[in-house]
């Protein structure tokens, strides 16, 4: 079983991961730690800062062919990233689909507005955030509402994070 989890920055996507794989001992790759591995090692010319889309194109393709050498070798895998395309079920056939399971975590204005303390709080709660200051209300008020609309215009299941950060995954 393959276990996508995407959504804006800050929502709780590798605290997620990292609950699952304790829960089911299933592993878990970070699209970050494999965006920072090219950048570092010189195999991209594209830098943290570098548009989203950007890296997304770049880093999809790499990591699709992982999902797809994971099914095929029937090993179970939680990927985890804001670089996974809303669109990527396009991506595999009906026998790769049956194969993986998608969230998408998107925290309402509600919740972001009444809860920016903690989210800012717990940032850090399994990978140590070095630079976080890009991280406002603005900024992740933003983020979310433009995920939310582009699940909307794809139909994309998503999780709401609305009264209070409760994600509980039967896998």
């Amino acid at each position: 079983m393959i276990i996508l989890i995407t959504g804006a920055s800050h929502t709780g996507k590798t605290a997620l991961a990292q609950r699952l794989l304790e829960k089911y001992k299933y592993p878990y790759l970070s699209i970050d730690h494999l965006k920072m591995g090219l950048i570092r090692s010189g195999n991209t010319a594209l830098t943290p800062l570098s548009d989203d889309s950007a890296l997304t194109d770049y880093l999809w393709p790499i990591v699709r062919e992982m999902i797809k050498t994971a099914i095929e070798n029937k090993q179970n895998l939680i990927v985890e990233g804001c670089y996974i395309p809303l669109e990527w079920s396009k991506d595999f056939e009906q026998e790769y689909l049956v194969n993986i399971k998608y969230y998408c975590l998107v925290m309402s204005k509600k919740y972001i507005i009444n809860h920016f303390n903690d989210i800012k709080k717990y940032a850090s709660v399994v990978e140590n955030r070095m630079d976080d200051e890009g991280c406002t209300i603005e900024t992740v008020l933003k983020d979310n509402a433009e995920i939310l609309k582009q699940c909307q215009i794809y139909k994309t299941d998503y999780l709401l994070i609305d009264d209070e950060y409760q994600i509980d995954l039967e896998l």
